[in-house]
């Protein structure tokens, strides 16, 4: 493996990328895209007797804590581990080099622009596309009934969710840039996978979870730092929670 394709963070993929090294991205995208890992942890849960419905015949909420914190510890692993095989360097890789405290003040003021763009792209396909309302309850959100676990999903909200996310993509985006086409093929085949994950939501939030997927995603092109788009993510998380917990304990 080319270790200087490998090795520049934020190269672009150099004009005909070997057959061999596009193959190996390829398979490190797909190894760390989430589909992978999640359908092995529930294999290995559901060999040990750990179902995702509890005896009530709803979502188990310490299964879905679980098995996110579980997928998010190996997602960061591996991700961890391929950039060292290829002798990158995880620190150059998702903070570059512009100062830590600006990226983190970015993320937080980018989080009224996320939280208003939601609101307006359900009011609009509440209005154009109804029928793409096909889940009259988040199954998620409905779980949040309790301090507990509030403070549950807060942990996986920061740690599945901003964290482990924004560094997902972050690498994926550079294996796309290097070897599969470009940052924003990547962009749009990674925004489109994000939002599919999110299915079980209803379709449109899967469509609005894509595009805030994109959104993060451009922050990380255009800034080399995950910093902000951690920030960002983690506390967009953290306020649907709050509004959850509100509404289910009101």
């Amino acid at each position: 493996m080319s270790a200087g394709v490998f090795g520049a963070p934020g190269s672009a993929a150099p004009a005909g990328s070997p057959l061999g090294d596009r193959i190996v991205a390829l398979g490190e995208v797909t190894v760390c895209s989430g589909f992978p890992t999640q359908l092995g942890l529930i294999l290995l849960l559901s060999l040990v007797g750990a179902t995702p419905i509890d005896a009530a015949g709803l979502l188990s909420l310490p299964y879905i804590v679980g098995l996110s914190l579980a997928d998010a510890a190996l997602i960061l692993l591996l991700v961890w581990l391929l950039l060292r095989v290829h002798d990158e360097r995880p620190v150059a890789t998702f903070f570059g080099t512009r100062p830590t405290g600006t990226e983190l003040l970015l993320g937080v003021a980018l989080v009224p622009a996320a939280l208003l763009f939601t609101l307006i792209a359900f009011g609009v396909m509440q209005w154009v596309a109804p029928s793409l309302h096909n889940v009259p309850e988040n199954p998620l959100e409905a779980l949040i009934g309790s301090p507990v676990a509030a403070v549950w999903f807060a942990v996986v909200a920061v740690v599945a969710g901003g964290v482990r996310e924004e560094v997902q993509r972050a690498f994926i985006l550079r294996r796309f840039e290097q070897h599969l086409g470009g940052g924003i093929t990547g962009l749009i085949v990674f925004s489109v996978a994000f939002g599919l994950g999110h299915l079980v939501q209803g379709r449109d939030a899967a469509i609005v979870t894509g595009l805030l997927g994109a959104f993060w995603g451009i922050v990380y092109l255009k800034r080399r730092s995950i910093v902000a788009p951690v920030v960002c993510h983690a506390t967009f998380n953290l306020t649907e929670i709050l509004i959850a917990y509100s509404a289910n304990s009101g």
